[in-house]
């Protein structure tokens, strides 16, 4: 299985959510072969919705490394991924990972899923 460098990642992750990844990794470090999956799934209201949890690696997985945490993404899933920016926010109105995908023809609300 190939390994990529941090700076081929298809997604972007800002230093908000970097931050929030390194908090909830710091959490799970007692799992071994443990990283951060970022994926699809069909469903949510839109389509499709976003993954972002922590997972281990699966033969379909391409593996990048950023800073000290392997990402996991499924070589399948990466088309409706690429561009993808992934950020924390921490206001009032919005608490939790949010992506900003420039594949999506349009998503829901709650910005949690899309329709490619």
């Amino acid at each position: 299985m190939q390994t990529i460098t941090e700076t081929q990642i298809p997604v972007n992750i800002t230093a908000a959510a970097m931050q929030e990844i390194h908090q909830l990794y710091l959490k799970e470090n007692n799992k071994e072969n443990i990283g951060l999956r970022i994926g699809v799934e069909g469903g949510g209201c839109a389509g499709f919705s976003y993954v972002l949890k922590f997972d281990t690696k699966t033969e379909h997985d391409q593996v990048y490394f950023l800073d000290d945490i392997e990402i996991f993404i499924n070589k399948t899933e990466q088309i409706y991924l690429f561009g993808t920016t992934i950020d924390f926010k921490t206001g009032l109105e919005n608490r939790g990972f949010v992506y900003e995908n420039p594949n999506a023809k349009s998503t829901c609300g709650c910005g949690t899923s899309f329709s490619a």
